[in-house]
């Protein structure tokens, strides 16, 4: 398999004066995770994104607040979310990454792209900074492959549910967006009965499971509710909003998963879309061993390297029987 890195120095700068878990340190594990990983890796600078491809899922001036924000110096842009100096050319090449990573895939240059951004994306709402995201980088690629006739599927594997991304699309029939995630969690959205609007109806999947939820449930609810429904849609491209903090170790939330579970996903996400169509978005991960770990074993999954036949951790009667819940609110859309 042909991995792309896509990254930047400028990424480094993005970081607050005080300790934060959003830190850059978490690239160094990040890119260790993906040289580990067994393919044929090439590398690539993320450019500065044409504000025009922002303002298709950013209020125009929110950017420019954004922009003013971070050239008057910065500062905390609420309890949790930051930015300094520095932030603007790191959002604008993060939100790139994912333009230079589908050129390179629809080139057929390469297989895969594993973007190694910062800041994140998944929270950010169209007018709204917030749980450390300034733009939804994820959404704007979307949004770009949908103005060109794409479908596209967003799998929200990070532990927090990425409000800012079902938000843009729960209306547009063209995108589907599937989240596994904590519930109740910050930021407090995403049950199962948020299943879309109007024509969007049924394209938004939230499978929120309760704390220390493990791989096995997970691992279920991939085959007995997310592969029927993608089967079913039938994406041109699947975007993973990759976030590594339902892995055990993570300091910030209460998952049981562990490396073996990403590539299980990763192997079965691969084979439901085309070679080529397939881009990894770093999201959340706070335990540095873990996401280095987890990102190697992502992308072995999706070269098909066999996953660990270890045990995945189990999960509570609970959490099987959201499961059930997930899959009853789903059949009156899908084929379940």
């Amino acid at each position: 398999m042909r991995t792309l890195l896509v990254t930047h120095p400028v990424f480094y700068r993005h970081a607050s004066e005080h300790w934060h878990p959003e830190r850059p340190e978490r690239l160094d594990a990040v890119i260790e995770g993906v040289r580990r990983a067994r393919h044929e890796l090439q590398e690539a600078a993320a450019p500065e994104i044409d504000l025009e491809l922002i303002r298709a899922v950013h209020d125009a001036e929110y950017i420019r607040s954004i922009e003013a924000f971070c050239r008057s110096g910065g500062g905390h842009l609420d309890p949790d979310t930051y930015a300094t100096p520095a932030s603007w050319e790191a959002a604008l090449r993060s939100a790139g990454a994912g333009v230079v990573a589908v050129d390179r895939l629809q080139a057929g240059a390469i297989d895969t792209a594993f973007l190694a951004i910062r800041p994140p994306g998944h929270h950010a709402v169209a007018n709204q900074a917030m749980g450390f995201c300034l733009f939804n980088n994820v959404a704007i690629v979307a949004r770009m492959l949908v103005g060109g006739g794409a479908r596209v599927a967003i799998v929200d594997w990070d532990i927090h549910h990425g409000n800012g991304t079902q938000d843009m699309f729960d209306d547009d029939p063209s995108v589907l967006y599937v989240s596994f995630h904590q519930y109740p969690f910050y930021p407090g959205t995403g049950w199962l009965d948020e299943t879309g609007y109007g024509p969007g109806r049924g394209t938004t999947v939230n499978i929120p499971l309760p704390a220390l939820s493990g791989g096995d449930v997970y691992r279920a609810g991939y085959e007995q509710i997310v592969a029927p429904i993608l089967a079913e849609f039938e994406p041109d491209w699947i975007l993973i909003s990759a976030g590594f903090d339902a892995h055990e170790l993570d300091p910030l939330a209460d998952g049981m998963l562990v490396a073996s579970d990403y590539q299980f996903l990763s192997s079965k996400l691969a084979a439901a879309v085309p070679t080529g169509r397939m881009i990894y978005f770093l999201e959340g991960g706070y335990d540095l061993a873990a996401v280095r770990d987890s990102v190697t074993a992502s992308l072995e999954g999706a070269a098909g390297f066999a996953v660990s036949p270890a045990e995945p951790n189990s999960s509570s009667p609970g959490a099987w029987r959201i499961l059930e819940l997930v899959r009853r609110a789903q059949s009156e859309f899908w084929m379940l």
